[in-house]
């Protein structure tokens, strides 16, 4: 499994045959520079699934399952009819084929069964929620201590008897993750969870080093390996297009492909030649208009004080 977030992502991860892409909710951290993904909301996440979900289908290879992130505030209230109309929206609108929701209380357990009954397919998160690092004291790893990683194989438990399908373990000691897949019936995605459970999964940024640059390198999690380095190849696309822009070398000849005939340039050129004292004089006009202007706005730049 790998996050995608839009539509060319969408078509590289389906050609490259990944079983399952989400969209998560760290799009609010990777694609709108948020801090956190708790920012996020449904309208946002709609959008992004929408986007994803046309990628996967033009890429004329064997559709992923599509699973939607339900951010933070769309599911978590005692009335879990808010959580089952979310779903709806997700499958409706942006025809996911499952969502996922954080969380592994008794609470959130009975969500997942609203929407589970409710005919959507839910996967579960459990150890680092994201969306809870305000309760939980900001990114850190979960599971740590014996108690504490007997909470989440409860809490696995829980989601699976609730009727999530499969379950994300985030940032807990692999061989934590290896007891709750080995205790579990449904599959297990790690990420920063070692290799004992049933699949894996990355941020598409971060595998791929979108973010890299060869003199400010972006931070990824220590978890994740970089199989990439595509920031770099970008920043050189970048550069060499702004040299070759500057230089005048592009667009040249060779990208400049739509020419007339000799007979319709000769034309054009007359049609020129008949105001062209009228076209000379409106250009200098306007010149002075847009100077006169520019020295107005400058003087008012800073208020009174450019009096």
């Amino acid at each position: 499994m790998v996050t995608a977030y839009d539509y060319p992502s969408a078509v590289h991860v389906a050609r490259a045959g990944l079983d399952i892409v989400l969209v998560g909710d760290s799009a609010g951290m990777v694609e709108m520079g948020y801090e956190t993904t708790q920012p996020v909301t449904m309208d946002q996440m709609l959008h992004h699934c929408q986007n994803v979900k046309r990628g996967l289908e033009s890429a004329g290879e064997s559709s992923p399952m599509l699973i939607g992130d339900m951010p933070l505030g769309s599911y978590e209230y005692d009335n879990t009819d808010i959580a089952l109309k979310n779903a709806y929206r997700f499958v409706k609108e942006a025809s996911v084929d499952a969502v996922k929701i954080e969380g592994g209380s008794t609470e959130r357990a009975n969500c997942v069964n609203k929407i589970v009954n409710g005919g959507v397919a839910v996967m579960g998160h459990i150890g680092l929620t994201p969306q809870a690092i305000s309760v939980i004291g900001g990114f850190r790893a979960q599971g740590r201590t014996a108690n504490r990683a007997r909470i989440l194989l409860d809490e696995a438990l829980r989601l699976q008897d609730a009727g999530a399908f499969a379950i994300v373990l985030e940032c807990v000691p692999g061989n934590v993750a290896h007891a709750i897949t080995e205790t579990l019936e449904v599959p297990t995605i790690g990420i920063g969870a070692g290799g004992g459970t049933s699949g894996q999964v990355l941020v598409f940024h971060d595998m791929l080093g979108m973010l890299s640059h060869p003199h400010h390198e972006q931070w990824v999690p220590n978890f994740c390996k970089r199989y990439a380095n595509v920031g770099h190849v970008i920043q050189e696309g970048l550069l060499a297009y702004k040299k070759e822009v500057e230089s005048g070398e592009f667009p040249g000849e060779d990208f400049s492909p739509y020419v007339m005939t000799k007979e319709e340039k000769a034309s054009f050129d007359k049609l020129l030649e008949i105001d062209s004292e009228e076209r000379i004089k409106k250009q200098e006009s306007t010149a002075k208009k847009l100077s006169e202007a520019d020295e107005y706005e400058q003087l008012k730049l800073y208020g009174d004080k450019g009096k």
